[in-house]
């Protein structure tokens, strides 16, 4: 299983983000967590194989109808431990 740490920019608070993102983990057997930072960016923390991730940034990618993501900052987390499902942390 391989983690990563993302943080998403753009119109990402405000527009159902982080259900989105709790959504789309959940359809694609991803593990992690989701919340928003106070300076606008979305972060979130994912487990999952190589493939899986892949195909949840890429639907990340694409945001909520209301949102907009301009970047996805990616670095590897591997001392992350995932919960089971993915959560919104406040």
């Amino acid at each position: 299983m391989n983690s990563v740490h993302l943080l998403l920019r753009g119109r990402v608070q405000g527009v159902g983000f982080r259900a989105f993102a709790r959504r789309q983990a959940a359809a694609h057997g991803v593990r992690g967590t989701v919340r928003n930072l106070a300076d606008g960016r979305v972060e979130i923390y994912a487990a999952a194989d190589a493939e899986t991730l892949e195909r949840f940034k890429e639907r990340l990618s694409s945001g909520p109808s209301f949102g907009r993501v301009d970047a996805i900052d990616e670095t590897p987390a591997p001392g992350f431990e995932p919960p089971e499902g993915f959560q919104i942390v406040y």
